[in-house]
């Protein structure tokens, strides 16, 4: 398998098709083989691990480098060889985003029944900030039922969106309040507009049927699994809002789907680690 000019790669999971960016890919790798260890990793092991995941050399070699211009990984030559260390602010984002998946449906959440709204204006001249705001108040679980308003069932969500709003430059802007469903009030018809819950639904059911029934033959194996596993779980949190129980109907996948996720990934883990640890050893012996 190879990639294209746009830094993509085809990869499988169950016999699905799909497609995972080569920095994606990377960051994953990084996060789970290196940032737990000792936060490092030979040129080859990096290049051979992407190669696993059907990315070129090449693209693997850009792919290293344009993440170390973004100041999250930093060379160590060794004689003829290098050495890439995560830094200090690789090591923040790679720890952030490891809390958000594995935590991610880990409990039920109580909820005691107030929401939290946003207004927030921004104009269409201001078309950066307005993407930057929709970004970061989707990845809080925020929905938008309406232009320019924001709604969460989770009343603890408020510093964080007041940190969002001063970060954008919106605190002079925007209105945050919180508070009760007025009665009359359809809850299904709000979580709708604000939400596409029956994407997130097949969603969930394609990664079930991509993973349910997984099998790997080998430590090799294994590492592509766990790879593809997190690829596969890591942008529900950024898509499933994670609502309490009581707005959701029974038969909701999510928890299913979460038990799935860690379930696989304990299964596959030790294997994959000892590829990884089989391709840092083989990149050290090469001169």
């Amino acid at each position: 398998m190879t990639t294209n000019v746009d830094d993509r790669a085809t990869t499988s999971a169950g016999g699905r098709a799909k497609a995972a960016s080569a920095r994606s890919l990377l960051l994953t790798i990084l996060g789970e083989f290196v940032h737990p260890r000792d936060g490092s990793a030979w040129t080859g092991t990096l290049v051979s691990g992407l190669a696993a995941l059907g990315v070129e050399e090449k693209s693997a070699r850009q792919t290293i480098a344009r993440t170390a211009n973004q100041g999250l990984i930093e060379s160590e030559r060794h004689g003829r060889r290098v050495r890439w260390k995560v830094t200090p602010e690789g090591q923040a984002i790679l720890a952030e985003g490891t809390e958000r998946i594995y935590g991610f449906l880990r409990s039920r959440r109580t909820w005691d029944g107030r929401w939290l709204v946003v207004a927030a204006a921004v104009p269409e001249s201001q078309r950066s900030t307005r993407h930057k705001l929709r970004t970061r108040l989707t990845w809080l679980g925020l929905g938008c039922p309406t232009p320019g308003m924001w709604i969460i069932p989770d009343a603890d969500k408020e510093a964080e969106v007041q940190a969002t709003l001063a970060d954008l430059g919106l605190t002079d802007r925007a209105s945050a309040w919180i508070g009760r469903r007025a009665a009359g009030t359809d809850p299904a018809s709000l979580l709708d507009a604000a939400w596409d819950l029956d994407a997130v639904r097949a969603r969930y059911h394609d990664f079930a049927a991509d993973f349910a029934e997984r099998t790997v033959e080998d430590d090799a194996g294994a590492f592509v699994a766990q790879v593809e596993l997190i690829q596969a779980w890591r942008s529900f949190p950024f898509a499933d809002p994670d609502l309490p129980a009581e707005l959701l109907p029974r038969d909701w996948p999510g928890p299913q789907a979460a038990t799935l996720f860690h379930t696989r990934r304990d299964r596959w883990h030790r294997f994959a680690q000892r590829e990884w640890d089989r391709m840092e050893t083989a990149a050290g012996e090469r001169t």
